[in-house]
Order: structure tokens, then sequence, then C-alpha cells
């Protein structure tokens, strides 16, 4: 049948239908592959053709096969340290629940061993700035050095014990870059902001023993978790080197069961070491055959939660200042840029003279406009090849929707946030009133021709990564959960087909993959998934609760669910 028995496919997949997301032949009964890549997609005939004696058969009962999912922004590196090594709190806790869950943790630590964790979400760190609170977590931490994270993680809430390890008390003067959130007698009460953070995390980071062995594990436990809900391919959206060493490590090991794309900060993020041009010129020899050092990260602002981001208009009075004390701000207050426009453009011309792209964190929709006025000009010098993405496009001036597809930008559709959630009663409070009205306005991008693609932003925004519940909540803009009644600009909302290829096809392009993965098409990796049911035949909403079966990476079965999944 073959001119060598070598050309044979290894095995074929049959048994549920495919989808393929490939727009010349989206649906299949079959598909064949060999040496990890897809040879033949079609029907049993077609992909017969391709098989001998010795070509095994994978049988998909399923209700659909298709592509391996693709996550455009998560944090591969800290979301498998949280998973394997932190304590994880829900977005739903409230300060007792917090305290109760680091005393859970304290008593199952040696006397020297951080509590480390997150997230706290806005409203809940904010109410933490007070000696009573300092003295309710140093209770709850039996002696132990706390470290939780915020919402926004530029931020950090420690009690004394990790004060006294960082050599912070009332003398301590406020860094460059930073503050701590002192009493009325200028003592810190335990608040981190900026720059201090880091320093914590490098302190809980220095008492963790062997860090490559516990690195390695963070990475095996990241990508083992993303395979568990179909995602085979991620952009990692703030990679410092270390991390890429690690990715680079398993993959040459033939351990990364999955695409990783990675975004290399331009200034300090969390971790120490390089950023920007000592960093950018060091991909080359951090590339592997999965693992991707193709972008450059920019920060420009922060988070509305927090009034870090940059808006054209000003915020609401801040919900959060006590009674008669001023904000810190001069009224009215529209936030404040990371980056001046100057500094923008250089560091976009660092990126393309390194070869690199660039993912730019622009949640408001000064910053946004700020972002698109600096792709024109690159465009005009560098011409369609680069490519930007704008991460976390929640605020967008009606008059730069067009801009994205007429200067090619991505919208980053990250973190999952486009239904009722406690995160977004934060912003509303913060926020403008129309602004809320026109949260994430998906439909408006797609209409406009704009490639979207979606991403978990995990463990930043949520616990876990759940695509299921993205792609339901794109297309329904209300939460599952009956305790968030209601929906969240509902006419932003997308059809299904759009919002599974904002998770598929999409990603892929905005990544650099679109020829290695994100389809089921003659060529490709063969990067698969076997699910519960055909989410197009499934009620919209209930497609939340679908369950990967199987997850197929580059041809090797890489994670298998159970009835109970």
């Amino acid at each position: 049948m073959f001119a060598q028995d070598r050309r044979a496919a290894d095995f074929v997949v049959r048994g549920s239908v495919v989808c393929t997301l490939d727009t010349a032949r989206p649906w299949a009964q079959a598909f064949a592959v060999r040496d990890g890549t897809i040879v033949s997609v079609g029907d049993e005939d077609e992909v017969k053709a391709v098989t001998d004696a010795r070509t095994r058969t994978v049988q998909a009962e399923g209700g659909m096969v298709m592509p391996g999912l693709i996550d455009v922004h998560s944090h591969v590196g800290f979301g498998g340290q949280a998973a394997a090594w932190e304590l994880v709190l829900s977005p739903m806790f409230g300060v007792e629940e917090i305290l109760g869950a680091v005393r859970d943790r304290a008593g199952r630590l040696g006397p020297d061993e951080w509590v480390v964790g997150g997230v706290v979400i806005s409203p809940v760190f904010h109410a933490m700035g007070d000696p009573e609170m300092l003295a309710a977590l140093d209770e709850a931490s039996l002696g132990r050095p706390v470290m939780l994270r915020d919402d926004s993680l530029h931020n950090r809430w420690v009690n004394s014990r990790a004060l006294r390890i960082l050599g912070v008390d009332a003398a301590s003067q406020d860094p460059v870059g930073g503050s701590y959130v002192r009493d009325t007698a200028g003592r810190p009460v335990g608040l981190l902001l900026g720059r201090p953070s880091t320093d914590a995390e490098l302190a809980a980071r220095r008492s963790s023993g062997d860090l490559h062995e516990r690195d390695l594990r963070s990475a095996r436990t990241a990508v083992s978790i993303l395979n568990s809900v179909g995602v085979t391919a991620t952009q990692d959206a703030a990679t410092m080197g270390a991390w890429l060493d690690v990715f680079t490590e398993l993959d040459r090991a033939g351990e990364l069961n999955a695409w990783i794309v990675g975004s290399m900060p331009a200034r300090e993020f969390i971790e120490s070491g390089p950023v920007g041009n000592d960093l950018f010129a060091t991909a080359p020899k951090r590339r592997s055959a999965h693992v991707r050092p193709d972008f450059v990260k920019g920060i420009l602002d922060g988070v509305p939660m927090t009034r870090t981001s940059k808006f054209l208009d000003p915020y609401k009075p801040d919900p959060f200042a006590p009674q008669g004390v001023p904000v810190g701000h001069a009224c009215p207050f529209h936030g404040e840029g990371l980056f001046s426009d100057d500094e923008l453009l250089q560091l976009l011309e660092d990126a393309l003279s390194h070869g690199l792209h660039a993912k730019l964190h622009a949640t408001a929709d000064a910053t946004v406009r700020q972002v698109l006025d600096a792709v024109a000009v690159m465009r005009e010098r560098h011409g369609d090849g680069p490519v930007f993405h704008i991460a976390h496009p929640e605020f967008v001036h009606p008059d730069d929707v067009a801009r994205f597809a007429e200067l090619g930008v991505v919208p980053d559709a990250s973190p999952v946030l486009w239904f009722p959630n406690p995160m977004n009663g934060t912003i509303a409070q913060q926020v403008q009133d129309h602004y809320m009205e026109r949260i994430w306005p998906l439909r408006e991008l797609h209409a406009a021709g704009a490639l979207i693609a979606a991403g978990s932003d995990w463990p930043v925004a949520m616990p876990l990564p759940n695509p299921w519940l993205s792609i339901q909540t794109m297309v329904t803009r209300r939460s599952p959960d009956p305790m968030f009644p209601g929906s969240l600009a509902a006419d932003q909302a997308l059809d299904l087909d759009t919002a599974v290829r904002a998770h598929t096809v999409n990603a892929a392009r905005a990544m650099g993959l679109a020829g290695q993965t994100g389809q089921i098409a003659p060529g490709m990796s063969a990067d698969f998934i076997v699910l519960d049911r055909n989410v197009f035949d499934t009620p919209v909403e209930q497609i939340h609760a679908t369950r990967v079966q199987q997850t197929w990476f580059a041809g090797r079965l890489v994670h298998e669910g159970t009835p109970s999944d």
C-alpha cells in the first residue's frame, strides 16, 4: 500500500463526530496521525487510505472530538506554583474565610515555613489596612510568616513575622515604585503596595529549598491542569527567564505536554532577574520545539478595582476611602499610566529589533488608545508583520473599536469577566456608569473585524482555568451561578462559533502558531480533545459543565478523565 511501511499512520481516531475548525472541511468522521502529526482527515474511506495492518484505532466514544483549546493569557509558572505549593483562596472569600484558611494552612506547616497564597479581592484587600486586621492575621498565622496576593498581583498582605523578615518597621522609608500602608502613628500595618511586594515574593522564595526541582514540579502541575480542561497551548503572559529555562528543559526531555509562547517582561514583574533588552536578547537560546519566547510584555496601567487603570473619563469618588480622608489624588482622577508615549514607542522598537512581538496590558480606554496610537506609528515604520496584543481591553472608546482591525491589533480577551461577579461589582463602584454598559465590547470588536483571542488569566483571576465557562459566558453574558443573576452588557454577546474560535484557531493565529495547532487538518500537530458532549448540540447554558474525557498533545495521550470529573 505504501512505498515503505513506516509511511502508514500510527493511529486513526474514529467513533465520534469530529469538529475540525478547518473552514475547508468543518466536520469529519475520522482522522489519522503519524509521528505526532495529522496526515489525513475525512470520511472512513479517505482515512483508510493512509493505514495498514499496524495502524491502531483510537475509539473516541465521546460526544465530540475537536482541536485542543488555546489559552492566550495565563501565568503558567505561577499557576502551577499556586496549585502545587500554595494556599488557594476563592475570590468569594471574605475576611473570616481567609483567616480560617490561613490558620488551617499554618497548622500544617513548620515554624519557619511561609503561608503563601491568594487571591484576596480588592474590596477585602482594602479593608485590611489597619492594626486590628494585622493582629487578626498574626493570630491566624500561628507565628508563621504570611504573604497573600491581591487580585491585581501588584500588592501583598503580610503579617508581622513577614514584616520582621523584610526588615520593615516604622522607620522604613517607602521605596521607589511602592509604599507601605501605615497607621496614624506611621507603623506599617501589613499592606505592601507595588515594589515591596517583589521583596516579599523573594523572601518567601528563598525559604523554599531546592528551587529548581520546585519549579519543575510547578510547571508539570500547571500543564497537567491545563490539559485536564482541554488546553494544549497557552501564552504565558509574563515569562521571566528562569521559567523559560524550566519549560525548555521539560520540552527537551519530552515532558512538556503543551505549546508555551513566552511574553518577556519589559520591566520588573514579581520575580527578580533580567528584564527588557537584557532578557529579550536571550530569546533564541531559550527556544525549543514547543517553547516559543516570541513576545515582550509591557504593563501600561493597573486594574480598575484599585483605581490604577487610566481612563478618558474620571473615576467615581473612591468608595473605599474612609469618610473625610482624601484619596491622595487630584479630583477629577482619571488614573495614571505607567509608560509615557516615548517610552512605549521605545519598547516596541526594542521588541522589533530582536524579532519579537508585543503583548501590552491596557485595561482602560485611555491606555488602549495609547497602544493603538503607538501601533499606528509602528505600522508606518515596520509594516504589517509584527503582532500586537492588547491584554484585558475591558473598556474601549467607541471611536477606537474599528482601529483594532485596521491596525491588526488582537484583543486579548482575558480574564473571564463577561458576566456578573464580585470583581465586576467592584469595578462598577469605581467607574462611570456608561463604562459598565459597554464593558468587554466583544461583539463590537468582532463586527469590526478584530481577531478576538480568549484567555483565562489563571491564576490571577480564578483558582483554576475554565475555558468552558469562558465559552458559555461569551455567548450568554450571564453567570451559571444563581447567586449572581442578570447579565452584563448583554448586547456584547458573541455567537457560539465565534466564541469557540476565540479559544482555538484565533488564539493560535494570535500566538504565531497557526501553522502548528488550533485545527484538525493535515500537517497540524495532533493536539485534540475528546468531549463528553457535542457543544454545538448542547443548550448553551450547559456548556460550562463540559468534561474532557481525553486530551492528546503531539499524538500522545496526556490526560484521561473519569465519569466523575
